[in-house]
């Protein structure tokens, strides 16, 4: 989600949308009027049945209305003395308008409309010469008002044309979004410009049924908006979210990257907000400090711990090797949602940061359109009793479950031991001999694709410990944790634990441009067009690669929150400390013939920033262990390790050692929607 300097030249977002809106006008817009279905691999709306109702496209979407409102936030984020007003463009269906029929709204809240785009073709809002709204970015309005829905952009406090300053996921960001809502449902005010008088109300067409959706920063917004327990918020469809902002920058005190966010405001604010909002920045970068110490400020931008409030159900779609917004923010939202009961669905790709239009793209807006019409209109069309999970397997092979994570899912305890040889210790069930240690020295130049390459040879970088090749399948599925206790030689440390699947395979290459998808040339069309808002979108496949090993899971922390993990202290060079690690959610699963291993290391380069030393750590083996969700518990493991194993084929062409690299992106700052799609 920040944007870095990166190893090769980024996608020139702005000249590509010029060129594409230029090769649409003449061949791809839909004549004014017209309503075509999607055309695509498959018809979205699927075949009809008597007994499901779905909504269909009845309405013109070249005569709908399209009109901008500023809303009322109540905050003065700018402090010019006046409560700032956040600027909501929307486009909705004149026909129900003529009628009186009110209708549901489906929202998307960004501060991208205007500086950086949307979408894997960079899609920013465009208006007339008048300020009228013409572009909506992405697919939302072209195909959901011509089905009786009203579709609402909101730009963030001090992004494109509104007031305030964006405070980073703070209460600004949050209030942005749910003002809108509160306007929705006639709780709040909304005037017809950005100074005037004139009052705009939404309760003569609006239901009060709102749905959020969005990507990245926008999607974070909506799980912000739903932690408020605001009335009106229906469902939230949040992709590639964060949860907490505090473990976006930081894991377990460690700092992931630049770890400061006050820039990020600097960057999506309006020209004339970047002028205003430096006291904002100010207070942002005093309030989140480097040193990974939890402040007031992080606790107002976690929304994990008010899962309790959320009143909308959710829908989660999540990159299980995003390494941006890291898959241990969709992990912790999911299981605090679980624990209040709150109504949840959830698609895990092998992607990494990147929107399912484009990676699944007719069975994704199908499902949507399902998951909105129950949510928004009420209807029946049994979404709701369906598999909840759908989990992508290998490249675009998907399998679903009725429960995530499965019932079966047992918490199973591993432990590292050492070898018989030189080379990596053992993972298995039994506890090591006391007295018995691994050693290693931080080296901020190698990371995790480094140490899983170097797996069965002694290194001094790395802790390995590895299983017996399974003899069955063995499914990862949850979070996992890793308790160590290390002696370090310096006052300062970093720790980094990764699950690896040892073993030849073809993933999609999350660390290549697109993180996983590649872009085509052709396009298919998902709703309806007008000369200034296509509803046509370049085709994408699957961009894979021939691996020798897939990290499965991963996470970092700073030995020094030992005691407290919301405060880092000096450590004592030659005293024992025991941590628990927490690793990012996955549902994975190792095959028989591979081999699971954990490595215990110290600067994961590239995903954390190393520490003012360079510290050796001795591990105490016997008070050393991994808490693993196995589905089958400890006798699937018990299973997966014992008896004959099959010999795992010779690939035809030889894969690279390596995993997949980290995208290039991630060495330096990253924006909370920079990747494939932001």
């Amino acid at each position: 989600m920040r944007m870095r300097r990166t190893r090769g030249a980024r996608l020139p977002y702005g000249t590509l949308v010029a060129a594409a809106a230029a090769a649409l006008l003449a061949t791809l817009v839909t004549p004014a009027g017209a309503q075509p279905e999607p055309t695509g691999p498959s018809a979205v709306s699927g075949p009809a049945t008597p007994s499901v109702r779905e909504s269909r496209p009845v309405h013109s979407y070249a005569d709908a209305i399209r009109e901008s409102v500023w809303v009322d936030t109540g905050l003065d984020g700018d402090g010019d003395g006046r409560a700032d007003r956040v600027a909501v463009d929307i486009v909705r269906p004149r026909e129900t308008a003529a009628t009186g029929r009110k209708i549901p709204v489906i929202m998307d809240a960004s501060p991208y409309y205007a500086c950086c785009g949307r979408g894997n073709e960079g899609q920013k809002k465009t208006y007339d010469a008048d300020g009228n709204p013409v572009q909506f970015p992405l697919y939302y309005d072209n195909f959901f008002v011509p089905r009786g829905y009203a579709f609402a952009a909101v730009d963030l406090a001090g992004t494109n044309r509104s007031d305030g300053c964006d405070d980073v996921g703070g209460r600004s960001d949050v209030q942005s979004a749910k003002a809108v809502v509160d306007w929705l449902n006639g709780r709040a005010s909304g005037y017809t410009s950005r100074t005037g008088d004139t009052r705009a109300r939404a309760t003569t067409w609006s239901a009060g049924n709102v749905g959020m959706i969005g990507k990245s920063w926008d999607g974070t917004v909506a799980n912000g908006v739903a932690a408020t327990g605001v009335e009106g918020l229906k469902t939230i469809v949040p992709i590639g979210a964060i949860s907490s902002w505090y473990d976006y920058f930081h894991s377990q005190g460690a700092p992931l990257y630049n770890a400061n966010p006050s820039w990020l405001s600097e960057y999506v604010n309006s020209p004339e907000a970047r002028a205003r909002c430096g006291a904002v920045q100010d207070r942002v970068a005093a309030g989140t400090p480097y040193s990974g110490d939890w402040t007031r400020a992080w606790t107002e931008r976690d929304h994990v711990r008010n899962a309790g409030k959320v009143k909308a159900s959710v829908f989660v779609v999540h990159g299980q090797q995003d390494l941006n917004v890291r898959a241990n923010q969709f992990g912790q939202w999911w299981d605090a949602l679980a624990a209040h009961g709150v109504e949840r669905k959830i698609w895990l790709s092998q992607t990494g940061h990147v929107d399912p239009f484009d990676f699944r793209r007719a069975d994704w807006v199908r499902t949507l359109h399902r998951w909105f019409d129950h949510h928004l209109l009420g209807y029946e069309n049994g979404i709701d009793r369906e598999p909840v999970a759908d989990i992508e397997r290998a490249p675009d092979r998907w399998t679903t479950d009725r429960h995530w994570p499965p019932r079966a899912t047992t918490s199973t305890t591993l432990r590292p031991a050492p070898g018989a040889a030189a080379g990596p210790g053992v993972l298995g069930r039994a506890p090591a001999a006391p007295g018995s240690t691994a050693t290693f020295t931080d080296d901020p130049g190698l990371g995790e694709l480094d140490w899983a390459a170097r797996i069965d040879s002694a290194t001094p970088e790395k802790a390995g410990f590895v299983t017996r090749p399974l003899s069955r399948d063995l499914r990862i599925a949850g979070s996992s944790k890793v308790t160590v206790t290390a002696t370090p030689s310096t006052a300062t440390a970093h720790l980094s634990a990764v699950l690896v699947d040892l073993g030849p395979d073809t993933i999609r290459d999350y660390g290549a441009p697109g993180e996983g998808i590649t872009t085509r040339t052709d396009r298919t069309c998902w709703g309806a067009s007008t000369p200034g808002d296509s509803a046509c979108f370049k085709e994408t496949e699957a961009r894979t690669t021939a691996v020798g090993y897939t990290v499965v899971s991963r996470g970092w922390a700073d030995l020094g929150t030992w005691a407290d993990p919301r405060r880092e202290r000096p450590l004592t060079p030659g005293r024992a400390y025991t941590m628990t690690l927490d690793l990012a959610a996955t549902d994975h699963v190792v095959p028989a013939g591979h081999r699971l291993a954990l490595i215990v290391g110290g600067t994961d380069k590239d995903l954390l920033d190393p520490p003012s030393t360079t510290p050796t750590l001795t591990l105490d083996l016997a008070r050393t262990w991994a808490e693993l969700p196995l589905v089958g518990g400890p006798a699937a493991f018990a299973g997966a390790t014992s008896g004959p194993y099959p010999t795992v084929p010779t690939p035809t062409a030889p894969p690279s050692l390596n995993g997949a690299e980290p995208p290039a992106a991630v060495t330096g700052p990253r924006l909370p929607g920079s990747g494939a799609t932001r």
